[in-house]
């Protein structure tokens, strides 16, 4: 492990932003280990779908607020894609290369979960049964679609002031939520909604948003505004969906999503020191060096990690705790907390046999990308 710290140390340009790194790792392994807490796949007469602990647990949503990071993925993405295209790179090769990064591995996902549905069917398994994988293992890509939007408008936003699209969220929940206006309204904030912190990066690639103060303005002021609305506007206080539920803060961002995550990229500016200071260590940064070399694989294979050990539990023909039990009750959180090193050993598997499709060069030039 020293030998490897070492190489990855001696390969990684001076100049490189390691907070940066270490962020995008962060928010990474934040929803990775946010979908393994709060998602379970029950055995039900038969019958395999999905649960949540935070519908049976109340007590157990302040997960949802330590794991749902996509607002610090937007903000680091504004971040990386600012920078690269202000290098004065063309458009069309900057872009081409950033969407084969992203679509390889979406690629690699579609035709073996394509494949294993396929057989599935064949086989006589159920179509609730399937269905409710491949909805975990597709929901995914909704974000990676407006990730590669926005990455390809770049040029157009990344000079937007950030309050612009906090206002268009701000209307529309006024008007489909307080206003009773139509549902399809919402499609607007799936844009605006994550716009909102690819813009704050973009801006702290200019140079923009990185004294003190306006950090923890963005901090304390999304904080208190996410408390209010959840308190006084009827806003769910879970920062993801839950199954049931008639009302997702996520699905489309609602005007809380963007607050809370407001207050998000305020943490990770402030962090920003500390994480350089820590990612100068050879071991932390070898650990998040290899975190990004793999993101996309680690992103888009974790809930097919999670979904294999599960069917595989299936094969001892128990309903085991943790595992195929509805998360009903602590006993459910101890015990699916005993999965996690098992749902890590199979992602591994997944990251060994997948990570070909992500990876651009083993070279040094690997860990000079930004």
């Amino acid at each position: 492990m020293r030998d490897l710290a070492a190489r990855i140390e001696a390969a990684t340009p001076p100049d490189r932003d390691r907070a940066v790194d270490a962020l995008r790792a962060f928010a990474v392994l934040g929803v990775v280990l946010g979908h393994w807490l709060v998602t379970a796949l029950v055995v039900d007469s038969g019958t395999v779908r999905g649960a949540s602990p935070l519908r049976y647990l109340p007590a157990f949503v302040p997960v949802s607020w330590a794991f749902q990071t996509l607002a610090v993925f937007f903000l680091v993405g504004g971040w990386v894609a600012t920078r690269g295209y202000t290098r004065g790179v063309p458009y069309r090769p900057w872009l081409a290369t950033r969407m084969g990064r992203l679509f390889r591995p979406v690629a690699a996902v579609l035709v073996v979960w394509a494949l294993v549905a396929a057989v599935l069917l064949a086989s006589g398994v159920d179509v609730q049964t399937v269905r409710t994988p491949l909805r975990l293992v597709l929901s995914p890509l909704w974000f990676l679609l407006v990730f590669a939007v926005l990455t390809a408008a770049t040029p157009l936003v990344s000079k937007v002031h950030p309050a612009w699209p906090l206002a268009v969220v701000a209307l529309v929940d006024v008007l489909r939520l307080g206003l009773d206006g139509p549902a399809w309204l919402g499609w607007a904030n799936v844009a605006a909604g994550w716009l909102v912190p690819y813009t704050i990066g973009a801006a702290w690639a200019r140079g923009r948003l990185r004294d003190r103060t306006t950090l923890w303005v963005l901090l304390v002021g999304g904080a208190l505004a996410t408390a209010a609305l959840v308190r006084w506007a009827g806003y769910p206080a879970s920062m993801v969906g839950v199954p049931g539920d008639g009302f997702s803060n996520l699905d489309p961002p609602s005007l809380a999503a963007v607050t809370f995550g407001l207050a998000q990229c305020g943490a990770a500016g402030l962090l920003l020191g500390p994480l350089r200071r820590l990612t100068r260590r050879p071991a932390a940064w070898a650990a998040v060096a290899l975190v990004n070399l793999s993101a996309m694989t680690i992103f888009l294979w974790h809930q097919t990690a999670m979904i294999a050990v599960t069917a595989l539990g299936l094969l001892t023909g128990r309903r085991l705790p943790g595992l195929h039990t509805v998360p009903d009750g602590p006993a459910w959180v101890v015990a699916r907390f005993g999965w996690l090193p098992l749902f890590a050993v199979a992602l591994l598997v997944c990251c060994a046999a997948f990570h070909g499709y992500e990876r651009v060069s083993p070279s040094r030039k690997s860990l000079g990308r930004v």
